[in-house]
């Protein structure tokens, strides 16, 4: 179990790696993995996320990533696990999000500041959490001072979802019973994405009512706890080792956030890890009322920003290969990739520069941007995939199957003259760009980063109804009708109101036939 003392600066990447070699239960392709830090299937996602982890501590990126604790300890944090109190802070935290997410390309959505959006709303907003505030408080402490990587899973598993949770008690999460040391947990959630390689999880409910109030639980538990184990999905990055190179897979070698199911089998919660007990309104609420929608649709419309910038690049490096860059056609559908671009730049421009202010004096991002974002995420994303198939087309599968076709000298001089690109560049060149682009898009690592882009912030249905409710339940859908009622008040049946438009009748057809 990690060491939860007081420190005064985040951990360095080494000591990451080193939190993770700890008694967690993994479980991939029938075996237990002994250490995710060395085996071939997270070492190197484990080693993307320490480099975010040394990032906070060279004086190059010190500045824009970090800012003064303000828990006590006299030290410094990733600044957006520190409740925000002014649009300066939301925006110089977006910059820190946007600086770690370069590192990544945009590629890992679940890095450490992705659960601060939750972790900071534990110091920011501790009263909601209630008879746990002081638990909440503590979190805030410990997370903000270290920098913690916490998971999340809050979706239920895919079974039975046709009936009410407290009807599938055999797989959704429930407590089994108290005792004086906690709470024991039975039961499984998903998606979690990303936490072979993470300390700990923060396990919650999304979506369904809850009806019994062993279902209403929202606590956090250490990865390596007794009785939590994963249930992992097939490794991209394992199977990018086994079959190729870094050269044929840059992506999926290293940016792999396995998915998993997450078991909990008799585990013990002890008390002062429960966050929600037994409310079974806020069990579910918790994800629009403490402020966790504001926070993590900003880290998240930052971080899918920052990978259309890469996206782009790589796009139209791709274009300048095969010499269809200047063609008009190709022009105007990159110019439609751009708008999409720009949009999620300015809206996590506008969450931060317009932020909600809460009675406590800090401040989360506007929400309204955070709900466009998730809409028009599902959009987006399948929209700019299919453009970039449509103009790159076959120059993505017509490419030789991996770097040792290159390292083969008697096949080399075919390989040069057969790929070769246009404006000059070389073969090996051309190769390498597409298939940095087709790894972004088209192989199983390219295919999950567009199921992740589709369904990270929810349901197609949820992400619009709660568009329509948030409208409803701040009083702007009454303003949209008022306004429109303030336009039908100008007129009735018998023509215009008032005197500042002309009534039509001294050239109306039909009064002129009386």
């Amino acid at each position: 179990m990690v060491d939860v003392q007081q420190a005064t600066k985040p951990l360095t990447g080494q000591e990451y790696l080193d939190s993770l070699r700890d008694n967690r239960e993994i479980w991939l392709d029938g075996e237990r993995v002994k250490d995710v830090t060395t085996h071939p299937a997270f070492r190197n996602s484990a080693r993307s996320i320490a480099r975010l982890y040394d990032a906070l501590h060279e004086e190059k990126y010190k500045d824009v990533l970090t800012t003064e604790t303000d828990t006590g300890s006299g030290g410094y944090t990733f600044k957006y696990f520190k409740a925000a109190k002014s649009a300066q802070d939301l925006i110089e935290a977006r910059d820190a999000i946007v600086q770690w997410s370069k590192f990544t390309y945009g590629q890992m959505g679940r890095t450490p500041d992705y659960k601060a959006s939750f972790l900071a709303t534990l110091g920011g907003n501790a009263e909601y959490y209630a008879p746990y505030s002081d638990n909440a408080r503590r979190w805030y402490k410990e997370a903000q001072e270290r920098n913690w990587f916490f998971n999340h899973a809050i979706v239920n598993p895919p079974v039975d979802r046709n009936k009410e949770v407290h009807e599938v008690g055999d797989v959704f999460i429930r407590v089994e019973k108290e005792t004086d040391q906690g709470l024991i947990v039975s039961g499984s959630k998903m998606v979690a994405t990303g936490s072979a390689i993470t300390n700990y999880n923060f396990v919650g409910t999304y979506g369904l009512p809850i009806q019994q109030k062993e279902f209403a639980v929202v606590f956090i538990a250490p990865m390596d706890a007794p009785g939590v184990k994963l249930i992992s999905r097939a490794s991209f990055e394992l199977k990018s080792a086994v079959m190729g190179t870094p050269f044929d897979y840059p992506l999926s070698s290293r940016f792999d956030e396995n998915d998993a199911v997450l078991v909990f089998d008799k585990a013990l919660i002890p008390w002062e890890n429960v966050l929600i007990y037994e409310d079974m309104k806020k069990t579910t609420s918790f994800f629009v009322e403490s402020g966790f929608i504001n926070r993590f649709t900003f880290q998240g419309v930052s971080r899918l920003a920052v990978k259309l910038d890469f996206i782009i690049g790589v796009l139209m490096k791709a274009l300048q290969t095969a010499g269809t860059d200047q063609f008009r056609g190709v022009q105007a559908q990159v110019g439609e990739i751009l708008a999409w671009r720009h949009m999620f730049w300015s809206l996590s421009d506008a969450m931060a520069l317009n932020p909600i202010k809460l009675d406590n004096g800090t401040v989360i991002p506007n929400l309204n941007g955070g709900l466009a974002y998730r809409v028009f995420l599902q959009e987006g994303w399948p929209k700019i995939k299919g453009i970039i198939q449509q103009i790159v087309a076959g120059n993505l599968i017509v490419q030789p199957s991996s770097a040792r076709d290159f390292l083969n000298p008697e096949f080399r001089p075919t390989l040069d003259k057969l790929y070769r690109g246009s404006n000059g560049i070389d073969a090996e060149s051309k190769i390498k760009i597409v298939k940095l682009l087709w790894d972004a898009i088209g192989t199983d690592f390219g295919g999950r980063s567009e199921l992740y882009e589709r369904n990270y912030a929810g349901n197609q249905d949820d992400i619009r109804l709660q568009t329509l409710f948030a409208a409803q339940g701040s009083g702007k859908a009454d303003e949209f009708m008022a306004f429109a009622e303030e336009c039908m008040n100008d007129y009735d049946l018998h023509g215009w109101k008032g005197d500042t438009w002309v009534n039509p009748q001294d050239v109306s057809y039909y009064n002129n036939q009386k």
